[in-house]
C-alpha cells in the first residue's frame, strides 16, 4: 500500500446532493421487506425549539447537538419513537414500550446525511441502544443494502416515504481506534489489524464505496478464546456510487488512515497484501453467486437510476478501465453499470480460477 503524496491530495466533493428514492428502488424495498409504515417521519423531528451541545468525556465538542421539543410535541415524538424501535428490532408489538424511555434526541450537522441519534433505554434493566433516523437517500440505500449483501455483516434498517432509520453499528470509531487504543495492541494484534485493513480497503473497492475515512468504520474486537479478534465495519453509506476519483474508494488513500497502511507495509510483503486481496475478492463473488437474483434486481434498479452526475460517471470509468484495462467500463452509461461492471469483472475472475485444473 502506497503512503505517497496521494494520500494528501485526496479530497472528495463537499456536499453531494441527495437523490430520491425511485419507484422501481421503492418496488425492491417492498418486495425484501425493507418499507414500512411508520408514525414519525424525519421531518418531524426538525420541529426541536432548541438545543445544546454534546460534549464527550474530555470536554471536546462532538459535533452533536441534544435537541429539546416542546411539552406537547416531547409526549407524541416520545411514543412514536418508541413504536418505530418496537419495529425495527421486534415484531411491531407495543406492549414493551412501558418499559422504554428516550433518553436523548441528538441531531447532528456535521456531513450529508445531518441524521438524527435516538438513545433508547429499558427502564427495568438499564439496557440502552441507539436508532439513528435520516433523510432517505437513494446513494445511502444502495450503499446499505450492497453491505448487507456483499459484506460480512447483517444490516437492520427500514424506510418509509423521506425517512430512513438505520440501527446503530456498534463498534470503536476508526479515529479514536487509532489514536488511543492502536498505540497499546500487542505486535500479533497489530499484524492482525493490519490484514483486515487491507480486506477492508478490497471490499469498499470492489463495490464502490468511498469515503472511508477513520471517522466512517468502525474497529469491532471479538475476544476468542485467548485472543482479540478485530473486524473493521462502515457506518456510513452516503459516498456508495458517486464520486469520479478511484481513489475516493479505497480507503489507504486517505490521510486519516496512514497509520494503518504504515502498518500494512511494516507487517506484510506484497506478496502477503495480494493473498489477502485475491482472498476478499473470492469472498466477494461468493456472496455474489449466492444474492444472485437480489443483487440483480438492486443492479436493475441502480442501472435505471439517477445517484450522480455526468462528470463523475466519465471520469470514473476512465479511471478503472485504465485500472483493469476492460473494455465495459469505457461502454458504462451510469453508476449503476459501472458498479454492474466490476462485480461481473471479480465475478469473472472467480469463476475463471475455479474452473482451472489443480
Amino acid at each position: 500500500m502506497r503512503t505517497d503524496k496521494f494520500m494528501k491530495d485526496l479530497k472528495i466533493s463537499k456536499k453531494k446532493p441527495s437523490y430520491p428514492i425511485s419507484d422501481r428502488l421503492n418496488k425492491y424495498l417492498t418486495e425484501y421487506n425493507r418499507n414500512s409504515k411508520i408514525t414519525i417521519l424525519y421531518d418531524d423531528l426538525l420541529r426541536f425549539q432548541g438545543a445544546i451541545t454534546v460534549y464527550d468525556k474530555d470536554d471536546i465538542d462532538t459535533l452533536w447537538v441534544r435537541v429539546y421539543f416542546s411539552e406537547f410535541d416531547r409526549e407524541e415524538i416520545d411514543l412514536s419513537l418508541k413504536k418505530v424501535y418496537s419495529r425495527l428490532h421486534s415484531d411491531g408489538n407495543v406492549t414493551a414500550n412501558a418499559y422504554l424511555n428516550i433518553d436523548a434526541i441528538d441531531y447532528c450537522t456535521f456531513g450529508n446525511s445531518k441524521p438524527f441519534r435516538v438513545k433508547i433505554r429499558n427502564i427495568i434493566n438499564d439496557n440502552y441502544t441507539y436508532f439513528y433516523v435520516k433523510k432517505a437517500d437513494a446513494s445511502r440505500i444502495y450503499g446499505l443494502e450492497l453491505e448487507q449483501m456483499l459484506s460480512p455483516y447483517q444490516l437492520n434498517f427500514m424506510v418509509h416515504g423521506n425517512t430512513l432509520i438505520e440501527e446503530h453499528i456498534a463498534g470503536i470509531p476508526g479515529d479514536e481506534f487509532i489514536k488511543n487504543n492502536l498505540p497499546d495492541c500487542s505486535e500479533r494484534e497489530k499484524s492482525q489489524i493490519a490484514k483486515e485493513f487491507v480486506k477492508f480497503n478490497e471490499r469498499c473497492m470492489i463495490r464502490l464505496l468511498g469515503d472511508m475515512r477513520a471517522y466512517n468504520y468502525v474497529i469491532v474486537p471479538t475476544h476468542d478464546f485467548d485472543h482479540v479478534v478485530f473486524k473493521i465495519r462502515a457506518i456510513d453509506f452516503d459516498q456508495q456510487c458517486y464520486e469520479g476519483k478511484f481513489k475516493v474508494y479505497r480507503p489507504q488513500f486517505f490521510k486519516e488512515n496512514l497509520k494503518l497502511v504504515q502498518l500494512v507495509a511494516k507487517k506484510f510483503t506484497q506478496e502477503s497484501i495480494d493473498q489477502y486481496k485475491i482472498e476478499e475478492r473470492s469472498i466477494v463473488a461468493k456472496r455474489m453467486i449466492s444474492y444472485n437474483d437480489r443483487i440483480a434486481q438492486l443492479l436493475d434498479c441502480m442501472v435505471n437510476d439517477e445517484i450522480s452526475n455526468t462528470g463523475n460517471i466519465e471520469l470514473l470509468k476512465s479511471k478503472i478501465y485504465d485500472h483493469t484495462l476492460d473494455l465495459e467500463f469505457k461502454k458504462s452509461k451510469n453508476m449503476g453499470e459501472i458498479l454492474k461492471n466490476a462485480l461481473n469483472f471479480v465475478k469473472r475472475n472467480y469463476e475463471d480460477m475455479n474452473t482451472q485444473d489443480f
